[in-house]
């Protein structure tokens, strides 16, 4: 930092008040964020990125102006900022004081670090720079760019849930090849976690496909025929109903896991299988924002359909028999 100031010397009571005010800020979004559904506000962590970012080369970019909005995340002590880059209980007031004086007094400072990962930035140094020049009504800020691309694209509205649907999309693409084997499975999830469940039913159909072919399948040909004896015709049941009108926020795949997976957890709950509107019920009181006994209706159809669509040779995903190999018989270890 060049300590030559080129403009009049700048009060260390007007920093701290700026201070105070940003951190009463950012305590208020937090508040508000508690009686809301606002996406998390919090800086995204380097390492949430990982997974998308694996066998990337970097690419030095050079010394540029890249818009703070677009800054999403951190390298490090990602929980000294929020999303706003205004300073929670990690940052480092004095610190922060010191950059403030420093740019009001037009002080030279030097360009933070940043990953440029798609159309967002990662800040690898300078959070507390960012923070007080946003905190001045900069819009831009200079930056030492590492271009990386990722597999997936990400924008400045990602969210965590989003990120780590992303990061598990890329891994079960990875383990399946279905992006190569069926271009035209289109398989999109809206919840963290329901790609790990599909990996799991193609496992399950891995098994008892090994078990009829009498050899143990790859994950690629498992995958491949789990798509064309269980998930597609599940998913053409699906679509005859016209039922993806009462879930204009979710996708087939989503609809898909619901199906198959709602019924075994009810048996589970119950000791025998619920009738269908039963199920319906269960879906519709968790998933949808439509009237409900229209919804149960549809639902309804929708599942005797789709129940009578799966009739691959192998076990379908949540079966009982699925969930309990036969005894002596050595379960396919899970990919890691």
């Amino acid at each position: 930092m060049d300590d030559t100031s080129l403009a009049e010397p700048y009060p260390a009571f007007m920093a701290a008040e700026k201070f105070r005010r940003a951190r009463s800020r950012s305590l208020i979004r937090s508040l508000l964020g508690l009686f809301s559904h606002r996406p998390d506000e919090t800086l995204l962590s380097f390492d949430q990125v990982q997974e998308l970012l694996r066998g990337r080369p970097e690419v030095d970019r050079g010394v540029q102006i890249i818009p703070i909005a677009s800054i999403v995340g951190s390298v490090g002590r990602y929980h000294d900022f929020n999303r706003a880059f205004l300073p929670l209980p990690g940052a480092d007031e004095e610190r922060w004081k010191r950059l403030d004086v420093a740019l009001n007094e037009l002080r030279s400072l030097p360009p933070i670090d940043v990953y440029k990962i798609s159309d967002v930035y990662f800040g690898r140094d300078g959070n507390h720079r960012v923070s007080v020049a946003k905190a001045n009504g900069l819009k831009a800020i200079e930056a030492n760019v590492t271009e990386i691309e990722p597999r997936l694209p990400l924008t400045p509205v990602i969210d965590v849930d989003d990120l780590i649907i992303k990061t598990e999309y890329a891994r079960f693409q990875e383990q399946t090849h279905l992006a190569e084997t069926r271009p035209e499975a289109g398989i999109v999830l809206t919840e963290p976690g329901h790609y790990q469940l599909l990996l799991e039913h193609i496992e399950i159909h891995c098994y008892y496909l090994g078990s009829e072919w009498g050899r143990e399948p790859s994950m690629e040909e498992a995958a491949a025929s789990w798509y064309d004896t269980v998930y597609h015709p599940m998913v053409d049941a699906i679509r005859t109903t016209a039922i993806m009108g009462e879930f204009p926020r979710r996708t087939e795949a989503d609809l898909y896991l619901w199906v198959a997976c709602e019924r075994e957890r009810l048996r589970a709950r119950y000791g025998e299988m619920p009738p269908d509107v039963q199920v319906a019920e269960e879906i519709a009181g968790q998933f949808s924002d439509r009237p409900i006994p229209k919804l149960i209706r549809a639902v309804t159809r929708a599942i005797k359909t789709a129940t009578h669509a799966a009739t691959a040779p192998a076990e379908p995903p949540c079966s009982d028999a699925a969930t309990e190999p036969p005894p002596q018989t050595q379960t396919p270890a899970r990919p890691e």
